[in-house]
């Protein structure tokens, strides 16, 4: 017969909860303070149709579609907060959600590779985050959320819970030490000289004025009646006409270094890359919005270096992650694989050394043939020449003038530097595990891929290669681009190249001499 502290034990293990990672793992909710946010936000994003329905519906019906729409959407957005609920078991993610339409979904623990953290503004106010549970899978451009789980309220302690859990592949206790991390990179205010570079600036002034004539369009209105703008126009007016591009294009210089200085700071504050003891790569930054993203390194297919033009030519880089995964980002947050912000050319190089193990700046690429110039060039002003065909024959029927035609030939010594320079920039090696391979000329890129991480190789020939004895190779790879090319390499060259990448994989193919 059990003894009465045996009895109390065996029903205290009776009735204990089922811990996190087991079959009978809880559910969780997400966090209820969401309810104070996410209906302001809902009433926010049907105001355009309520406003519509308001204005311009003379009949009460339409009015009454307005509200039901508004009602509808505010109803949905705390349905889903209030119904949403997850656990994770020994084997998968499950998610549920749903009131009237109900959703499961359950993610394979194996097949997770990043968990990408995330406080916008409207999280921050109540110490939220949403928690997005990369797989890797591509989606293939059917629209956001298919290769992910979102968790878009919980708290931060939860999320880095997540993080910890679904990574690390261990359970971690509120009393756990958090472990000590070695810093790959932090950002430097030195840096923000690359800002203007980016041209970030450029594209939200590009976007502001669009937003601004479109609205003056549509509502019939004349900016011309302002009297600070009939003052600024009768200024040009007075003003020769090189003073007034001069003075436009440095103030639109001024405008522009300003607002990328704003995105860079913006998007790249308190920029921390680090790896954690458990062989994970941990991305923090932001300043409005904070994101932090982990990568596990076991899942880690390479990275890329990227030099738009301009950056280039100030000397400086940005290096992205080849994982599969990671959410894309727009305009100056590009991408949660973001590994270092534009920064020195040097650094950038130091940063994918320390992250791959292996010190691919100090491997020499293989200058590709002459053939390569020559296509780089016929290709370039053969370009420039049809546009200036086009233009010469509208301005022959009369319908442009002559001028577009002539300045398109003026751009003809342009195109051919940049056929030149893109083939300056044509390189590739195979380094150790890693196969290297740099294009481009506007936006050059040096990526390197993983040689275990493709999933086979390509060779492409087009007819006007053939003639030129010349192939490319595309490394399929299930992250990043998705597919990355050794342009235009010799034939006999980029056959021997494919073997050694990936050996066996074109012998039955090859004839040996």
């Amino acid at each position: 017969m059990p003894s009465p502290a045996e009895a109390a034990e065996g029903t205290t293990q009776a009735v204990e909860a089922p811990a996190e990672g087991t079959p009978d793992a809880p559910w969780r909710h997400l966090d209820r303070r969401m309810l104070l946010i996410r209906p302001v936000l809902d009433l926010v994003r049907s105001l355009p149709v309520l406003l519509g329905a308001l204005l311009f519906g003379h009949g009460e019906p339409w009015q009454w579609i307005g509200l039901v729409f508004t009602a509808i959407a505010v109803f949905t957005g705390v349905s889903h907060v209030l119904t949403s609920r997850y656990r994770i078991t020994g084997a998968q993610v499950e998610w549920h959600t749903g009131l009237l339409l109900r959703k499961h979904r359950a993610i394979p623990r194996d097949r997770i590779r990043t968990v990408d953290v995330t406080s916008e503004p409207k999280h921050r106010l109540f110490s939220l985050a949403a928690a997005r549970i990369g797989t890797g899978r591509h989606s293939h451009g059917k629209g956001p959320g298919k290769d992910e789980l979102v968790l878009d309220a919980v708290t931060i302690t939860e999320a880095q819970r997540l993080r910890t859990l679904l990574l690390h592949r261990t359970v971690a206790t509120e009393a756990a030490a958090a472990p000590p991390e070695q810093v790959i990179a932090a950002v430097d205010k030195r840096w923000l000289r690359y800002a203007p570079f980016t041209l970030s600036g450029l594209a939200v002034v590009g976007a502001a004025v669009g937003t601004v004539y479109h609205f003056a369009h549509e509502l019939h209105f004349d900016p011309i009646q302002f009297s600070l703008v009939q003052t600024v126009v009768g200024h040009f007016a007075d003003t020769p006409v090189w003073l007034s591009l001069v003075l436009a294009a440095a103030g639109l210089l001024v405008l522009v270094s300003l607002l990328s200085i704003g995105g860079y700071v913006l998007s790249f504050w308190n920029f921390r890359l680090t790896r954690e003891p458990a062989g994970t790569l941990h991305i923090r930054r932001g300043l409005i919005t904070t994101r932090s993203v982990s990568i596990e390194e076991d899942r880690l297919r390479g990275a890329e270096i990227r030099e738009p033009l301009p950056l280039r030519l100030a000397g400086g880089a940005r290096c992205v992650a080849i994982a599969g995964g990671l959410r894309e980002g727009k305009g100056a947050d590009k991408g949660g694989g973001l590994l270092l912000p534009p920064a020195p050319l040097g650094r950038a190089h130091e940063v994918v050394a320390e992250v791959l193990g292996e010190d691919l700046a100090a491997t020499p690429l293989v200058r590709h043939p002459r053939r390569a110039l020559y296509r780089r060039l016929s290709r370039a002003v053969l370009g420039v020449l049809l546009l200036a065909a086009a233009l010469y024959g509208l301005a022959w029927l009369g319908a442009l003038p002559d001028w577009p035609w002539q300045v398109a030939l003026v751009l003809l010594p342009f195109a051919a530097l940049v056929g030149w320079d893109r083939y300056r920039g044509l390189g590739h090696a195979l380094t150790g595990r890693y196969l290297v391979t740099r294009s481009g000329s506007l936006d050059r890129g040096t990526a390197a891929v993983r040689c275990e991480g493709m999933t086979g190789i390509v060779v492409e020939r087009s007819y006007f290669q053939r003639r030129a004895g010349l192939v490319t190779l595309v490394a399929p790879v299930a992250a990043g681009k998705g597919r990355y090319r050794v342009l235009d390499v010799g034939e006999a060259d980029g056959l021997a190249l494919a073997d050694q990448a990936l050996p066996g994989l074109l012998t039955p193919f090859l004839k040996r001499g």
